[in-house]
């Protein structure tokens, strides 16, 4: 164990020495977030589609719709509770407005002759942190009419959280650069591996006292190391820059890296089994790379590529470790279940270990 921490280490300074390398695998995917989030940060068009659940029928709640309804670029649906908290998480409205029972007698009663304010109740994304906040303005511009100055407030708004299937820009690409970055630590230690083969370093370490399973061992260890480094600097990025709402669980998140981290080393093995030298380890590893990134579903969802290239990326394993980030982060729509995401993963480690076992040459 203690040779294997030593590896280790040494491996994590020779990586740290290596500018290419860590521009690739914390660089090159910041850039990205920082360009695209600029880019979106608006997250959409300026008008908001608000559910309405009118559960008190009383003139009251009527003249509250009619002041929604008068403000600028604001399209009120009327539907009960239930359909329209459906229609917010399929993405069709941007938020929900519930006008309990007995607003209109709380109303007509007024603020003194109540234990407190009556309440209407707002439902929105917090994965959606500018369209909560306009939702938020427009909804306090209402009450503010309602509510008159000097007086104690009649009406405030009780906000609830949904989590809906439609994320914004930079919600749907954080989860899935983190993804695309896992992928890079693993397929492009092939270059490395093919490098100290070329220069006799890997046949020289098979000749000292250390057994196999620590050299390899230790890479995959660095590489899981680096792959958790990243996901902390990236969610860290998206968060305090973006204002990115991470709402799943810790532990399944860093389930899913350490997987997707390890299935991609054993790929990057593979390359390095059947790559002669550096520059064919480089063509080979572009060649998995672009493909990956442009039909995973990094940059656009997968449902919206034509019907032959939807096939292709359900086979293509950065398809469902970028899909089960974004539903473990932040409760995307699913691509497939968490348990064919972990399978299909799996699956790759095990086949892709099995081929690089058999075929990976240490001179």
């Amino acid at each position: 164990m203690q040779a294997l921490l030593a590896l280790t280490v040494a491996n994590i300074k020779s990586y740290t020495r290596d500018r290419a390398a860590l521009f690739w695998t914390l660089a090159f995917p910041l850039i990205f977030i920082f360009m695209f989030g600029l880019i979106f940060q608006g997250g959409g068009s300026p008008g908001l589609t608000l559910g309405w659940a009118d559960e008190d029928g009383s003139p009251a709640a009527a003249t509250l719709r009619e002041a929604f309804d008068g403000l600028n670029g604001i399209e009120v649906e009327a539907a009960d509770r239930e359909t329209s908290l459906a229609s917010m998480r399929e993405g069709k409205v941007d938020a929900v407005i519930v006008v309990p029972a007995g607003y209109g007698a709380a109303v007509a009663a007024g603020p003194g002759a109540t234990s407190g304010p009556t309440n209407i109740v707002v439902y929105t994304d917090p994965s959606r942190s500018n369209l909560a906040g306009s939702v938020q303005q427009a909804v306090g511009a209402v009450l503010g009419a309602v509510n008159l100055a000097g007086r104690p407030p009649l009406v405030v708004a009780a906000q609830e959280t949904l989590q809906t299937q439609d994320l914004n820009f930079i919600s749907y690409f954080v989860p899935s650069m983190l993804g695309l970055s896992v992928m890079q630590v693993g397929i492009f230690a092939a270059v490395p591996l093919v490098a100290d083969r070329e220069k006799l370093i890997l046949k020289r370490l098979a000749a000292t006292p250390l057994k196999r399973w620590q050299l390899v061992g230790s890479n995959v260890l660095m590489r899981l190391l680096i792959a958790l480094a990243q996901a902390v600097i990236i969610v860290a990025v998206g968060v305090m820059f973006f204002g990115v709402e991470i709402t799943g669980p810790l532990a399944l998140t860093v389930f899913f890296v350490s997987l997707g981290a390890v299935a991609f080393l054993a790929l990057g093995y593979v390359v390095a089994s059947f790559a002669k030298t550096e520059d064919s380890a480089n063509g080979m590893t572009s060649v998995i790379q672009f493909p990956m990134m442009f039909l995973s579903g990094t940059f656009f969802p997968i449902e919206a590529m034509p019907a032959p290239l939807q096939t292709v990326a359900r086979l293509i394993p950065l398809t469902y470790l970028s899909d089960a980030l974004r539903q473990v982060m932040v409760g995307g729509a699913a691509f497939a279940p968490l348990y064919v995401c972990a399978a299909v993963l799996l699956g790759w480690l095990v086949v892709c270990f099995a081929i690089a076992a058999r075929k990976f040459q240490w001179q």
